[in-house]
């Protein structure tokens, strides 16, 4: 879609922090992170919502939404993630896209308040997406 800031994303004309592009998917840094290391997981397709999406692409979307969820952990220490897609509510670009957000206990994030938490700069930005990268192709 011409105007889908994602799907330029994946059309590589708008440049991200990518942790993973693979047939099922692409992942790439939040700009706005709720904690560094949040990650948007969104289909090469533009489909809006979750339920847009063609059922033969659902297993392996989920898929790449696992790994990267177990990733993230992994890579930055943390001790969990927040998993997340909003359906056309609270969805600020119109295409599909799962958060996977970095968790510790005690981190502040209470019920649907989402703190961002900018990065100093495109290199601490590029660390933190190399870092997840690396954990994936383990």
């Amino acid at each position: 879609m011409a105007d889908c800031v994602f799907c330029a994303i994946v059309a590589g004309s708008v440049p991200a922090f990518t942790v993973i592009d693979s047939p099922s998917g692409m992942g790439f840094l939040d700009t706005r992170p709720v904690f560094k290391g949040h990650v948007l997981v969104v289909p090469h397709a533009h489909v809006t919502q979750l339920s847009d999406l063609p059922s033969a692409l659902v297993t392996g979307y989920f898929e790449l939404v696992q790994r990267v969820a177990a990733a993230v952990p992994a890579a930055l220490g943390a001790q969990g993630t927040f998993v997340a897609i909003n359906n056309i509510v609270s969805q600020s670009v119109p295409h599909l896209h799962t958060h996977v957000v970095p968790r510790t206990k005690g981190d502040g994030l209470r019920g649907f308040f989402w703190p961002r938490h900018k990065y100093e700069g495109d290199e601490e930005a590029a660390s933190y997406a190399k870092r997840i990268a690396e954990a994936l192709a383990t």
